[in-house]
This record gives C-alpha cells, sequence and structure tokens, in this order.
C-alpha cells in the first residue's frame, strides 16, 4: 500500500459495486480495492511495510553513530484476526486533490450523471470538492467529472442531503451546494473554528467544531441550539432516531463518544399533513421565478435550474424523480414517479401526465405588465406571471393532486410525469428522449395534459382535438448583390422578392383555399355526434354573449379555426438596407399549414415542397429557391366517449356544480357603456368568432340600468335565458401540441385534455393570468381523476 495516512473511507452498500471500499490518503492519491475479486498474489511481508523499514531521517545515525531506538507498541491492539489488503498500484489514483483528502461520499445519479449511477465525491485540503464517475465494472479505475470550488480552505467533512451537498471548512463555514446544477447556494458562518463533522436528517442540520462544540440548524439555515458536546475535537458524528426520539452521536478525541437527544423541534404529525394550496402557491411562485425561457440561449441555467427545482418539489412529496437528458444539451425532461398501493394485479395501470416548464420570453421594459413577469402576483383573484397559465400553474396542481392521494393512501396506480423544457421551442430532443429511456417509463394505460384554455371565461371545457401544423421557410436568392432599383431596375432582372410574391400568391386561392393539389382529400366529413357538440358550443355561446351573431355562423367560425386547415404567411424579410430603393439579393418568407387529423404531416410536407417547386420553374427565373422545414406536429383527435374522457367529465360536474353564469351585456353594449363604440365596418364579410371576441366583456361589469330581464315582455313571452348545459363543452383547438400524438403512438395509449385556464388567460402576451379559483378548481377535479380513473 502506499505510504500515506488515510483521512476518509467510502463503502458501497446499496448500489451496483458492492464490495468495493475507497480510501483518501494524506499523500493526496484515492485508493480502491475490490473485496469481490479474488487475491491471487502472496501475501505481503510485513517486515518491507512502510512501518517496518528504516526512514532516511527518523532512523538516521546520531552523534557517535547511535540509532534512537523504536518505541515500543505498549496498547494491546481491541482488532483480532481480520485480512491484510494489499493495494494494487493500478488501483490508485495520485494526486487526486492538491492536498490530503480528507473526506469523501458515495452517491447516486447526482450533477446530471448518467441516471443510476454511482458517483464519488472527495473533499481536499486545497479547498475543491471533486465528483468523480465510477468505473463500469469492479476496480475499474475512477474518472474525473466535475469541480466544485469552495477557495482556499480546506473541506474537512461533508454530507449528502437529497441534491444538496454540505461542506464543512477549515475557518468554519458551511458551504451549500446544488449538485444538479452544480452551483453554490449559500454559505453559512457556523463557526469560530475548523468544522470537523457534518450530519443531516429528520430536517434539521448538526455541525461539529474543532473546539467541542456541536450547533443545530433548521432548513433556513438558523442556529436552534449550541452545546459543549467534547472537551476537544469532534472527530465523528450521526443523527438517527429512536423510538420516536431523533437521536444526535458524537465522538471525540476525549475517549468520549455521547448520545444526545435532539428531539426538540422536530414534527412527528402522526397523520399525514394536509398538503395545503397555500403551499401550492408558494410552489407556484418560486416556480415562475425561474425564468426558463426556452428561445433564450442566456437563459440556459435557469432553466436548468428551474428543471431541478421541480425535480426537487416531485421528490419532496415522495415520487422517484430524475431528469432525462435531451439531444444536443438541450433542457432536460423531468421525469418523476409515484408508486400506486399494491392492492391488486391491476396496479400494473399507469396514468401518464405530461407537461411543460419552459415559457414564451417575457420582458417589463416598456411596463406593459402589471408586475415584474417573473414575479408571481395575485391580483382581484387572478394570479399574474409568467407562465402561471401556461404550463406551470396545470402542471403544479396536477403533482399536488397526486400528492394529495398519495399522503391519505389513497394512491391505487403508478402516476408517471413527463415535465419537458423545449416545448415552447416545437419539443426539441423530447421524442428521441422519450425513446431512449421507455424502459425507465415502463408501460402507460392512459395520457393526460392540461395544457389549453376554456373557450371563453365561463364554461370548462374538454379538448378532444387539436391541429397539425408545419412550419416553413420558404427563400429566393440571386447570384447579384443588393442594388439599387433606379440604377439596375428593369423587366429584364429577376428579382427575388417579387419571384416569392407571386409564389406564395399561388398557395392561396379564394376564400383561403389552399391550391396543392389533393390537399382535401383525406379530410373526413363532419359527423352527427360532431354537429351536436357544434350546435351545444354555439347555443351556450350565444347564451352568454348574442352580440356573437347567429348560431350558424358561429358554428362554421368554430369548424373553420378547429376542424378545416389552413394557411398563413407571417412575416417576409429581405437583405439589404431598410429603404424603398433596395433591389434585395435574398428574400424570403415564413408560412405555416395547419392541418387536422387523417392528413399525414410527412406527405403535406413533400406536397408543399413539390407544389412551391413546380410553380417556381413556371416563373422561368434566374434565381435559386430553397425550401426549409423548421417544425412540424401531427394533428390529434381523441375519443370523447372513451374512459378517461368520461371520467373528466364526471370529475368537472362534482367539482364545478351546475354552472349558471350571469348574462353578459352584448360587447356592443359593453363598450358603449364605456364610451368606445367602434364605426359600422365597411366590409360585407362578417369576420369569424376569434379568442378574442368570445371573452369580450370578461372583465366588463355590465350597468345595472342596461341589464337583461328575466321579466316575461307585454307579450306574455319568457325572455330568461335557456338552461345552460349540465356537462362541459367538448372542444377542439386549432393550436398545436407536438408531444401528444406522439405519445399515443410510442405508448399505444389513448390521451385527453383538460384546459385549466380562461380565455382570458393572455397565455404568450403579457400580463398571463390564471384565476386562482381555477387553480383550486383543477387540483381538485385531477385529484378525483388519479383516484377514479385505475378502477375502470
Amino acid at each position: 500500500m502506499v505510504a500515506g495516512l488515510v483521512y476518509e473511507d467510502a463503502v458501497s452498500r446499496l448500489f451496483r459495486l458492492l464490495d468495493t471500499i475507497y480510501l483518501g490518503a494524506q499523500n493526496t492519491s484515492i485508493q480502491w480495492y475490490d473485496l469481490s475479486s479474488k487475491d491471487c498474489r502472496p501475501l505481503p511481508n510485513l517486515t518491507a511495510h512502510p512501518t517496518q523499514r528504516n526512514h532516511r531521517f527518523f532512523d538516521s545515525t546520531g552523534p557517535g553513530g547511535v540509532r534512537s531506538p523504536r518505541p515500543m507498541e505498549t496498547e494491546e491492539s481491541r482488532a483480532h484476526g481480520g485480512q491484510i489488503l494489499e493495494i494494487d498500484k493500478a488501483d490508485i489514483l495520485q494526486y487526486a486533490h492538491y492536498g490530503y483528502v480528507y473526506c469523501m461520499l458515495l452517491a447516486k445519479g447526482l450533477c446530471n450523471s448518467d441516471a443510476g449511477k454511482e458517483t464519488l465525491l472527495s473533499g481536499g485540503g486545497d479547498g475543491t470538492i471533486n465528483v468523480w464517475k465510477l468505473g463500469e465494472k469492479p476496480g475499474a479505475a475512477i474518472q474525473h467529472f466535475a469541480k466544485l470550488e469552495n477557495g482556499d480552505d480546506s473541506i474537512l467533512t461533508m454530507a449528502l442531503d437529497g441534491t444538496l451537498l454540505y461542506s464543512g471548512r477549515l475557518g468554519g463555514e458551511i458551504n451549500v451546494w446544488d449538485l444538479d446544477t452544480c452551483q453554490l447556494i449559500r454559505q453559512v458562518k457556523a463557526h469560530n473554528t475548523d468544522v470537523l463533522t457534518l450530519a443531516v436528517g429528520h430536517g434539521l442540520i448538526f455541525s461539529g467544531g474543532a473546539n467541542g462544540y456541536a450547533k443545530k440548524f433548521d432548513k433556513r439555515y438558523e442556529c436552534l441550539r449550541e452545546w459543549k458536546a467534547h472537551d476537544e475535537l469532534i472527530l465523528a458524528s450521526a443523527v438517527t432516531s429512536h423510538n420516536d426520539r431523533t437521536i444526535y452521536v458524537t465522538g471525540g478525541n476525549d475517549d468520549c463518544v455521547a448520545i444526545w437527544d435532539v428531539s426538540e423541534g422536530v414534527k412527528r404529525p402522526q397523520d399525514p399533513p394536509r398538503i395545503s394550496n397555500e403551499q401550492l402557491l408558494e410552489s407556484l411562485g418560486n416556480l415562475i421565478s425561474y425564468r426558463t425561457v426556452s428561445s433564450k440561449p442566456e437563459y440556459t441555467e435557469d432553466c436548468r435550474r428551474g428543471a431541478s427545482y421541480l425535480r426537487n418539489l416531485f421528490k419532496q412529496f415522495g415520487a422517484h424523480a430524475e431528469m432525462l437528458n435531451t439531444d444536443n444539451s438541450r433542457n432536460p425532461i423531468v421525469f418523476a414517479r409515484f408508486k400506486g398501493r399494491e392492492l391488486n394485479e391491476k396496479l400494473g395501470a399507469k396514468i401518464l401526465f405530461y407537461g411543460h416548464y419552459d415559457v414564451i420570453a417575457a420582458e417589463n421594459d416598456k411596463k406593459k405588465w402589471r408586475s415584474d413577469p417573473f414575479e408571481m402576483r395575485g391580483i382581484d383573484g387572478y394570479l399574474y406571471g409568467r407562465g402561471v397559465s401556461d404550463n406551470k400553474g396545470p402542471v403544479l396542481a396536477a403533482l399536488y393532486a397526486v400528492a394529495d392521494l398519495l399522503a391519505e393512501q389513497k394512491l391505487d396506480c403508478d402516476v408517471v410525469f413527463l415535465i419537458e423544457g423545449e416545448e415552447e421551442c416545437g419539443s426539441r430532443g423530447f421524442e428521441n428522449a422519450v425513446k431512449r429511456n421507455k424502459g425507465l417509463i415502463g408501460n402507460v394505460d392512459w395520457i393526460l395534459l392540461a395544457n389549453s384554455y376554456w373557450l371563453n371565461d365561463d364554461f370548462p371545457c374538454l379538448t378532444y382535438g387539436l391541429r397539425g401544423v408545419v412550419h416553413a421557410t420558404v427563400q429566393i436568392e440571386s447570384d447579384h448583390p443588393d442594388l439599387h432599383s433606379g440604377v439596375d431596375g428593369s423587366l429584364l432582372m429577376d428579382e427575388p422578392l417579387k419571384d416569392l410574391v407571386m409564389l406564395l400568391a399561388g398557395l392561396i386561392g379564394p376564400n383561403g383555399h389552399i391550391n396543392i393539389p389533393e390537399f382535401y382529400e383525406p379530410i373526413l366529413p363532419v359527423t352527427e355526434a360532431e354537429n351536436h357538440r357544434y350546435d351545444a358550443i354555439s347555443n351556450t355561446l350565444l347564451l352568454r354573449d348574442p352580440s356573437l351573431g347567429d348560431a350558424d355562423r358561429l358554428t362554421s367560425s368554430l369548424k373553420g379555426r378547429w376542424r378545416e386547415p389552413s394557411l398563413t404567411i407571417h412575416r417576409f424579410k429581405t437583405s439589404g438596407p431598410a429603404n424603398s430603393t433596395i433591389i434585395p439579393r435574398v428574400a424570403s418568407a415564413a408560412l405555416s399549414m395547419r392541418l387536422v387529423p387523417h392528413q399525414d404531416t410527412e406527405r403535406i410536407q413533400q406536397a408543399l415542397i413539390s407544389y412551391l417547386e413546380d410553380q417556381f420553374s413556371v416563373l422561368e427565373s434566374s434565381n435559386k429557391l430553397s425550401i426549409e422545414i423548421d417544425h412540424k406536429a401531427e394533428p390529434w383527435l381523441g375519443d370523447p366517449d372513451n374512459q378517461i374522457f368520461q371520467t373528466l367529465e364526471k370529475a368537472i360536474l362534482e367539482v364545478w356544480g351546475p354552472i349558471q353564469p350571469e348574462r353578459r351585456a352584448s360587447s356592443s353594449i359593453a363598450r358603449a357603456a364605456h364610451g368606445n363604440t367602434p364605426k359600422s365596418p365597411t366590409a360585407s364579410k362578417p369576420p369569424p368568432a376569434t379568442s378574442s371576441t368570445l371573452t369580450n366583456g370578461s372583465d366588463i361589469a355590465l350597468p345595472s340600468h342596461q341589464g337583461i330581464s328575466n321579466e316575461k315582455d307585454g307579450k306574455g313571452h319568457d325572455d330568461s335565458p335557456a338552461p345552460f348545459p349540465q356537462k362541459p363543452l367538448y372542444i377542439r383547438e386549432g393550436g398545436s401540441i407536438p408531444a401528444i400524438r406522439f405519445l399515443e403512438k410510442e405508448f399505444n395509449a389513448p390521451a385527453a385534455h383538460l384546459p385549466c385556464g380562461q380565455a382570458s388567460d393572455s397565455a404568450h402576451l403579457d400580463n398571463e393570468r390564471l384565476r386562482l379559483l381555477n387553480l383550486y378548481k383543477s387540483r381538485e377535479i385531477f385529484k378525483k381523476v388519479f383516484r377514479e380513473l385505475p378502477r375502470k
């Protein structure tokens, strides 16, 4: 064995390397020995051991050529028998630190290393904590993975609590590290002398100093108690429980082991505590504070921290949680599994909840927000903040619903969460990550998500259909540079922007008809059941706001948004300076096609490319055409009559009860009440209903003298509104969610979509909000669904 004092050892008892011992030495090395391997070497000669060899200095001859005799060992050894181990040179890593190796810990799956893999942490006299990956085979060399810089003071002790690492330092400080992000999150001045030992447990942190004093801290790092534990150094400590008492054990160099009852301040509830809505709001406020903007690289670290916070929240409520890496180091997916009770063989049934923690960018430079978008505020019954409705609020409502059932021991099936961080950027890397980790996720029976909104502000809805999308960039480029139209413009010049305008104009005909051949052929006709759903929606909306027009026109408008494809040209971009005399060398346009169920995304994509190429050839232009598909998502159509939708419907009715909102004034009346009556439109074609018109007057109180009478008129007619629907509205949506159809096909399981927010939530816009009542009700609905669905 290499000479040197062994300061710390770490033995793996629980994980893969069951019989490997790791040693940190005074000579800066880390050494290991595989106890399970048969050592075929001859036993070492003890006379050759460093303690028996002559030392050049200590065993040198003194005056007169006389050597000092070695002291005799007077103490009787307390250990008898055993085996002498000799560590091979190949199992020694020299200079693991630039100082003594004082402490080591073994942990599992830290610092975003491979899930389930063991990790070794070592603290040294050089003030650093090194993170090491263990070899793939027993006895294999360790590999350096990360370094945590703590300054110059030695790291004397470490303790691990989940993904939080506490390190005790020379000089009395305790550093707190988040190992998910490798970030130092807190420095605590604990002692006026060296911190020699740390122990964590039961919501408390214990530290022991070189002066013999011990301290007890809470999770807010406030010192609860300090006492003299030993006359000299405290060398070791541990915290445990016995007979419902919290026990702290210390050992010192005063030949004493002390056992302390530290139960004071430790809460031990007999029954599972109720997880309050106040806790939900606190967690949501914390999650909103992370600027998890996936579209901007400067927020990458915030995204990672937000994912880490979410993962720890899942762990706090009893889930197994970890982060799944995505392609090209994109934002990770937070994976969590809550285990259900093992009641019967049907426990194999599993619910998968999908959501996302990334958000659209939000700035408040122009003071358009009512408050800082990343500091959640409650105003007039609404929570304001970026992501509060899309999608952090609904995700936490589902999380707390499962936590409620788990605490009450009423969770009868496994619930898996997949919360991604790239949804707002087209779910980059999501599909590949799910496929790689399909074994970890396991079988799935139902898929649930909550990533949309009601049709208006009054009526709960269930979404059973989404359109797909193909986003493309069409670019035309010439060989000549940017030119001046007065100098070089002529009928002989093939201008890229003119070519682009003519090309795109041929894509669309009258009334928005898309001219791509066979584009509409796969679309199925409207069924009778679907017509009944549209009639129910139109009648309900008109009862709330008669100004929306007649039922047939409103129904046609909804069908056009939900079950008919469309093509939109979003923007043009040209090269050269932004003035009116330039002939640009390059012109491009961003466009998208919204697709409906039964239209194949791949075929539509190829049809678009072929059509544009054919039409461009007709122009006989000398310019070059290029088409890039930026993003695509498949359409989705669920079955409103299946078990998961019917379970959701029943839960909505039980939670929201009969819905009888007051009949609102028409939008024209409401505008007149505020002195903002627009001029009559000049166009003969009536505008379609949009999300904006459906929420007109949502925040407007109708003056009492303009209220809608419920009394019979002079002719004996009853002017009271017709009864409102006794079940949620089944709606489709024009937007797209890339993951939903992929998850259905990958796990061969049906999906359902529960909108949590209202139409006026302003998702993706300034002043995004979520009504507090909707958040609480959504939690109740999720709880009922997670409880009842496994019984189906």
